[in-house]
C-alpha cells in the first residue's frame, strides 16, 4: 500500500513538473533561449537608455558642473557594478536559473517576501515607463507633425498617443522575448543617432552668448529641490535593471557555457554606448546652453528644422522598441499569474487578451494624465533606486556574506547608502514640482 501512495506521488510530481516545463516553454521570457551575446547588448542598451537622455542638461544646469559630473560618473559605475552583481547571481545555486528579478528576490528573501519586496517595485518600473513612453511617442509624433505643416490644423497630443498606443498594439503579440530582437536593434540604433544628433548639433551651434553656469535656481531652497529632482532624473536614466535577468533567461546555459559569460559581454557593450549617449549630450548640451537649456536639448536647437524631424522620428522608433522591452516582462508577470494562480488555460485568446488591455491600458493613464512623467519623477525614487542601485547590493551580502569591511562588504554598502539616499531625496523634489505646477495640470489635455 505504501508502495502504491509513493508510486502516485511520484506520478504527480512528474506531472507537475511537465506542467510547469510546458508552461516556461510558453511564456515570453523562457518560450526561446537562442540569443546570443549581442542580443544581451542591444537588449539592454534599449532598456536602458530613454528619451530621458535629453534631459540630462537640464540636470547638469540643476545641479551645476562639479556635482553634476559626479553624479553622473557614479550612477553610471554603480548600475554597472549591481548590473554586474545580478549576472552572477542568475545562476549562483547549480543547476537553477533565476530567469526573473521576483525569482531571485525570492531566493533570497523568501517565497512570500521576495515578492512583496522586488515585484511592485519591478512593475512600477515597468508599468510606469510603457506610460512614460506612450507620453513620450506621442509628443515626439506631434512635434514632427507640427514642423512639418506649420499651416496644418493642430491634433491634440492624445491623438497621437492613439497613434502611437496603436504601433505598441500590434507589436505586443510577437510571442516572447527574442520574438522582438528586430526591434529592440532597430531601437539600439534610434537612441544612439538621435544622442549624436542631440550633442552634435548642440555644439555645432556653439557656446551661445552670455551663457552661464550658475546653478538654475531662484533660491536655496529652490536650489536644493531642484537638485534633488535632479538626482531622480538621472536615476530615471538607470531603469534598465528590472528587466536584466529577463534578458539574460532568452541566453541558452550549459555548465560548459554558463550565459553569465555572453550576457556580461552584451552588458559591456551596452554600457559602452549608454555612456556615449549619456555624457556628450548631458555635458555638451549643457557647455552650449549653460543654465539657460530647454527641459528637451531638441527642444533649444530649433533649427535645421528637418534634422529635428529626423531626431524626433528617431525618438519614437526607440519608444516603440522601450515599449516592447518592458512590456514583454509585464507580460511574463501578468500571463503567469492568470495561468498559475487564475488556472486559466495557457492558449494564444488569453495572451490577446492581456496584452491588448494592458496596451490600453497605459495608452489610458497616458491620456488622462498627461503629467504622468513628473508623477513618474515621485513614484520613481521609491522603485528605480532600490531596482537599479542597492536592491541587488542587498541580496549579494545576504547570500555571500563577506567579511565586515572587507572590499566586497564596503563596496556594497556604500551603494546601499548612495541608494537609499536617492530613493529618500528625489521624491521629496519630484513632489515639490508637481505642488508648484499643480495649478496648470489638465486631465485629457
Amino acid at each position: 500500500m505504501a508502495l502504491v501512495i509513493e508510486n502516485a506521488q511520484n506520478t504527480a510530481e512528474v506531472r507537475a513538473q511537465e506542467r510547469m516545463t510546458q508552461l516556461e516553454n510558453w511564456l515570453p521570457i523562457t518560450g526561446s533561449r537562442k540569443a546570443k551575446w549581442w542580443y544581451s547588448a542591444f537588449h539592454n542598451h534599449t532598456a536602458m537608455v530613454g528619451a530621458g537622455v535629453l534631459s540630462l542638461p537640464i540636470a547638469m544646469a540643476r545641479m551645476g558642473w562639479g556635482p553634476g559630473v559626479v553624479v553622473l560618473i557614479l550612477s553610471w559605475l554603480i548600475t554597472l557594478f549591481t548590473l554586474w552583481q545580478m549576472v552572477e547571481m542568475h545562476e549562483m545555486v547549480p543547476g537553477k536559473r533565476f530567469d526573473r528579478y521576483h525569482e531571485l528576490g525570492q531566493h533570497v528573501f523568501g517565497e512570500k517576501l521576495g515578492l512583496y519586496i522586488v515585484v511592485p517595485q519591478q512593475l512600477m518600473v515597468q508599468v510606469g515607463t510603457c506610460i512614460a513612453y506612450m507620453i513620450t511617442g506621442g509628443h515626439s509624433m506631434k512635434k514632427v507633425h507640427d514642423t512639418l505643416c506649420t499651416n496644418c490644423p493642430a491634433f491634440r497630443s492624445s491623438w497621437w498617443i492613439v497613434i502611437f498606443a496603436a504601433f505598441n498594439f500590434l507589436l505586443c503579440h510577437l510571442p516572447n522575448f527574442n520574438s522582438i530582437s528586430t526591434v529592440s536593434f532597430s531601437a539600439c540604433v534610434m537612441s544612439i543617432l538621435y544622442s549624436t544628433i542631440a550633442w552634435a548639433a548642440s555644439l555645432g551651434r556653439g557656446v551661445q552668448p552670455g551663457v552661464s553656469y550658475a546653478i538654475k535656481a531662484n533660491s536655496p531652497a529652490d536650489a536644493t529641490f531642484n537638485f534633488f529632482t535632479s538626482l531622480g532624473d538621472i536615476a530615471f536614466a538607470y531603469a534598465g535593471h528590472s528587466v536584466a535577468l529577463e534578458i539574460q533567461a532568452t541566453i541558452p546555459s550549459t555548465p560548459e557555457k554558463p550565459s553569465k559569460g555572453p550576457m556580461w559581454k552584451g552588458v559591456i557593450w551596452a554600457y559602452i554606448g549608454v555612456f556615449f549617449c549619456y555624457f556628450p549630450v548631458a555635458l555638451l548640451g549643457y557647455y552650449v546652453f549653460g543654465n539657460s537649456v530647454a527641459d528637451n536639448v531638441l527642444v533649444g536647437l530649433e533649427h535645421p528644422r528637418w534634422l529635428i524631424v529626423v531626431a524626433n522620428i528617431f525618438v519614437v522608433i526607440h519608444v516603440v522598441g522601450g515599449y516592447q522591452v518592458y512590456a514583454m516582462a509585464v507580460f511574463d508577470i501578468l500571463e503567469t499569474f492568470l495561468v498559475v494562480k487564475l488556472k486559466f488555460p495557457p492558449s494564444s485568446l488569453l495572451r490577446f487578451v492581456t496584452r491588448t488591455l494592458f496596451v490600453v491600458l497605459t495608452m489610458m493613464v497616458a491620456i488622462v494624465i498627461p503629467f504622468f512623467s513628473s508623477l513618474l519623477g515621485f513614484l520613481g525614487g521609491f522603485a528605480f533606486a532600490p531596482a537599479s542601485y542597492f536592491l541587488p547590493c542587498v541580496m549579494w551580502l545576504k547570500v555571500y556574506k563577506p567579511k565586515p569591511f572587507s572590499l566586497s562588504w564596503t563596496v556594497n554598502w556604500a551603494c546601499i547608502v548612495l541608494g537609499v539616499l536617492l530613493m529618500t531625496l528625489s521624491p521629496i523634489g519630484a513632489l515639490r514640482n508637481i505642488i508648484l505646477s499643480a495649478k496648470d495640470y489638465k486631465f485629457f489635455s
